[in-house]
């Protein structure tokens, strides 16, 4: 794991792996670690990481070797759940780690709702020693929890050999391991329509129904913008270059963008993508998450792209000052 203010310090004790006589533990099977549904899964749950912490500086490399000491998860717990623990920033030891994993662990748990031990499927013991499907189950949990509109890849499963040792030796036993649900299909295409995405849904429409949608959107933003001057005639250009998207952010929420932290005139797709990227990364840290938005389609004009920030902000404010009026309609007819 790499990190702009701290550096994850080097594992200094041997940490002990060895199965107590009694207990069972789960191994993926060699063959299974390179599939590459595994792969995709990983890598959703590593750009998902490093997403949510990119404002803490945290970039993960690895999800076993990377979660093992507390750090991360810690961070995690504070950023999605608003949870404040008192523990070790950087846990150096093994006893260290594990103490901050023994009060970290319990907390999420219960912020899951996963209190009935039946149904958690990893433990201090198991992510300290970077088992890597208990992390991936624990991630996964975290994901359904925090963020259920992640697009994580559906059907992931794995094969896994159980190792038990008993009085008389060690056996074993190979079973299937669940790491996320099939998708629906078939009969439920209903349920999948209700879970698409809404701007998805919406350019599947009557070309008249879009532009009707757009022409709402337009005049939303226009309403925001003219204090500055500005007017959007063109939604489909205009944004590419994230001068009027960063604008436009700062009218809604109430900052002001300083002028020295994005090119105002920007001049080539470098600039425009930085633009673009800074407007994302602040719609970001005021937990409007847009995962499935790339900031390089954006400046490609991509409309779906596009649409997808516009309605998010829209349904946002525009929800808000509806809210505002009712309100103030109230207050006057109690008058």
């Amino acid at each position: 794991m790499e990190a702009d203010v701290v550096e994850n310090p080097k594992e200094e004790d041997t940490v002990n792996t060895e199965i107590s006589q009694g207990e069972k533990q789960k191994v993926i099977q060699p063959a299974f670690l390179e599939d590459p549904e595994l792969e995709k899964l990983k890598q959703v749950l590593v750009d998902w990481i490093n997403r949510t912490l990119k404002t803490e500086h945290i970039v993960v490399q690895s999800l076993e070797g990377d979660l093992f000491d507390g750090l991360v998860l810690h961070h995690l717990l504070t950023r999605l759940a608003d949870v404040q623990l008192t523990v070790e920033e950087i846990a150096v030891t093994t006893t260290a780690q594990i103490r901050k994993l023994e009060k970290i662990l319990p907390v999420l748990d219960k912020r899951l709702g996963l209190q009935n031990s039946s149904q958690i499927k990893w433990n201090v013991k198991l992510i300290h020693n970077k088992d890597l499907l208990a992390t991936i189950h624990l991630l996964v949990a975290m994901v359904r929890c925090f963020e259920p509109r992640l697009d994580l890849p559906a059907g992931v499963k794995v094969k896994v050999v159980i190792v038990e040792v008993t009085k008389d030796g060690m056996k074993s036993e190979e079973q299937t391991e669940v790491l996320t649900e099939e998708s629906k299909t078939g009969s439920d295409s209903l349920s999948n329509t209700e879970g698409e995405d809404p701007i998805e849904k919406l350019l599947k429409l009557e070309a008249h129904k879009v532009n009707t949608v757009k022409k709402a959107i337009v005049h939303f933003v226009n309403q925001h913008m003219s204090t500055l001057g500005l007017q959007v005639t063109d939604m489909d250009r205009q944004f590419a270059d994230g001068v009027i998207l960063l604008l436009l952010i700062g009218q809604l929420e109430g900052f002001f963008v300083p002028l020295c932290d994005f090119y105002l005139t920007p001049v080539n797709q470098s600039e425009m993508l930085h633009n673009v990227t800074l407007a994302l990364d602040i719609l970001n840290d005021i937990g409007m998450l847009l995962s499935s938005v790339d900031p390089q389609d954006i400046v490609s004009r991509d409309i779906t792209a596009t649409f997808k920030i516009l309605y998010s902000l829209f349904k946002k404010h525009k929800g808000r000052e509806e809210r505002g009026q009712t309100q103030e309609e109230e207050i006057s007819n109690r008058k």
